[in-house]
């Protein structure tokens, strides 16, 4: 079987698209080839039978028409290829659809974000499956919908022994997006003496630039600078000796989206304290707390000093291990391409 898998970019070091490279490993496993059709990539991040499409441009149309040819010459190959896999981009597939449906090609999006638009919504009529977390991590009611978990990479991300003590070590990880909701995350911590925090992500567009700035103006004036810190984006291959170091991860993301950090720092056995109602499965009741509710979570993080952490944290590892791993997700996928 041959699959084509669509993305914005193969590079193991991104932190934002870095786990991307586990996800198609994981599908050459087990397949003959995977065709990748990247805006942009790295050279020797994916294993042999898999072979590399870039279709950047400095125009818009120049990356259609790029990425419309790329396809077209992997369609026309011999096998033809099963599926087509539209990562997080619902362009991808709205472009894909035309070409790959009549040859019986299958078009498979993977969307988990809480945003809906025309695109989305353009993207999910010509798909031929729609593949998310979680039945409420896609924003759209869909018939289509299959949910295949979150496709965590454990070995990359082996659980931890902690040590409890008098300081309890916090960490946010992701973009700087008010989405996010880490106004309340600060918040929250400045209410607790001995909790520190380290947030640490990227800010991509203009207003995750702006809303850093808002964020290190909040530790300011609040007075907290020496126990939280706005830090610089974490490369991949460190994400998981930042989780090692912490007690606990926070997570204030808005509803209609499981961030995949969550699912990463259980893997390490790193408890997680999380406001989403989509966690409500995954995460026990002492873990969870109302959206946007800075003193709820501020006794959240009290009440951290009572629990058993590692006990917690190691059941977290075995709902990864059991519904969200890369293998899991892979076997899924592979399984609806081959309908």
């Amino acid at each position: 079987m041959r699959l084509v898998f669509v993305t914005q970019e193969v590079d193991p070091q991104s932190p934002v698209l870095g786990a991307t490279v586990a996800k198609i490993a994981a599908l050459a496993a087990r397949v003959s080839e995977v065709a990748v059709l990247a805006d942009r990539g790295i050279e020797g991040a994916l294993p042999t039978n898999c072979v590399v499409h870039r279709f950047a441009s400095r125009t818009k149309p120049g990356r259609g028409v790029r990425f419309e040819t790329a396809l077209a010459r992997e369609l026309a190959q011999s096998p033809r290829p099963a599926a087509l896999v539209a990562h997080m981009c619902p362009i991808y597939a709205v472009l894909a659809a035309p070409l790959a449906r009549p040859l019986g090609v299958r078009v498979l999006l993977w969307f988990t974000h809480w945003r809906a638009s025309r695109l989305l919504r353009l993207a999910e009529r010509v798909s031929t499956d729609v593949i998310t977390v979680e039945p409420t991590t896609f924003p759209l009611p869909s018939r289509k919908l299959v949910a295949i978990g979150h496709g965590i990479d454990l070995a990359a991300f082996p659980c931890v022994e902690r040590t409890q003590d008098g300081t309890i070590d916090l960490v946010a990880l992701g973009r700087t997006s008010p989405a996010k909701g880490l106004e309340t995350v600060i918040r929250a911590v400045a209410q607790v003496e001995d909790a520190r925090l380290t947030q640490a992500g990227p800010s991509l567009t203009g207003e995750e630039r702006a809303h850093r700035d808002e964020l290190v103006r909040l530790v300011a004036e609040l007075g907290v600078a020496d126990r939280i810190t706005i830090a610089d984006p974490v490369p991949r291959p460190e994400v998981a000796r930042v989780l090692a170091s912490a007690d606990a991860l926070v997570n204030n993301m808005r509803a209609g989206a499981t961030d995949k950090v969550v699912y990463e720092a259980a893997s390490t056995c790193l408890p997680v304290l999380a406001s989403n109602p989509s966690l409500a499965a995954f995460l026990p009741e002492e873990l969870r707390f109302p959206r946007d509710d800075a003193d709820a979570l501020s006794d959240r993080i009290r009440a951290l000093r009572s629990l058993d952490l590692q006990a917690l944290g190691r059941k977290l590892r075995s709902s990864v291990e059991r519904d969200h791993s890369v293998e899991r997700w892979a076997d899924r996928v592979v399984e609806l391409a081959s309908r």
